[in-house]
C-alpha cells in the first residue's frame, strides 16, 4: 500500500472525459484516508486568472455585467485569463485596460486563492493598483454594461446585499477589506 500522510487523499491517476483550450473534465481514481476508493470528478483549467482591485482615493473600479451561466447580473473587478507565457501581473494590467479603459502603471500582489479546490484546479491571482490612468474606451466591449467608481463603504453594502457574487471579485474584495486595509 502507498505511504501517505494522515488525512491525505491519494490521487492514483485520471481519465480525461473532455478537453478543450478552455477546460478539461476528468475522472480521478482517488484513495480516501479510510482506504475506500472513489471516482472523483475534476475540472482542470489550463490558465490561471488574474484580477485587479483598482483604487482611486476611497473608490474602487467595478464593472457591471451579465453572466449567462448563472443568469445573474453583478459587479466585478477587471479580471481574466493569463495567456501562455504571460505573467499574472501582466495579465492583470492587460485585462484591466481591455475591460475598463483604465491602465494601471503598476500592480502589487494581494493574494492567490483556489475558488473551488474540491472540484477545480484554477488559481486566482489578485493584484491592487492605485495608479491607473484612463487611456480610452474599453477595447473589449463585451465585458461590461457599466464601468463605475464605487465607494468602499458602498462595496460593503453590495457584498452584504448580494450585488457582488462573482467568486473572484467576492474573494478579492473581502480579502482586501479584511486583511489589506481597503477602506
Amino acid at each position: 500500500m502507498e505511504r501517505r500522510r494522515e488525512g491525505e487523499w491519494l490521487h492514483r491517476g485520471e481519465t480525461t472525459m473532455y478537453a478543450s483550450d478552455w477546460v478539461s473534465v476528468s475522472v480521478a481514481d482517488v484513495l480516501l484516508p479510510d482506504g475506500s476508493q472513489v471516482d472523483h470528478h475534476v475540472v482542470r483549467m489550463p490558465r490561471p486568472a488574474a484580477g485587479t482591485i483598482v483604487i482611486a482615493g476611497d473608490e474602487v473600479l467595478l464593472l457591471y455585467r451579465h453572466r449567462f451561466i448563472t443568469e445573474t447580473w453583478g459587479w466585478e473587478i477587471p479580471a481574466g485569463g493569463v495567456d501562455a507565457g504571460e505573467l499574472p501581473a501582466d495579465a492583470a494590467v492587460r485585462e484591466t485596460r481591455e475591460e475598463s479603459g483604465w491602465e494601471p502603471s503598476s500592480v502589487r500582489p494581494l493574494c492567490v486563492f483556489h475558488p473551488a479546490n474540491g472540484l477545480l484546479d484554477q488559481a486566482f491571482h489578485i493584484f491592487v493598483s492605485d495608479d491607473a490612468t484612463h487611456v480610452g474606451e474599453p477595447t473589449d466591449r463585451n465585458e461590461a454594461t457599466r464601468i463605475e467608481w464605487v465607494a468602499v463603504d458602498a462595496i460593503r453594502t453590495m457584498l452584504r446585499d448580494g450585488d457582488i457574487t462573482d467568486g473572484l471579485t467576492f474573494g478579492a474584495l473581502t480579502y482586501a477589506l479584511a486583511v489589506d486595509g481597503l477602506g
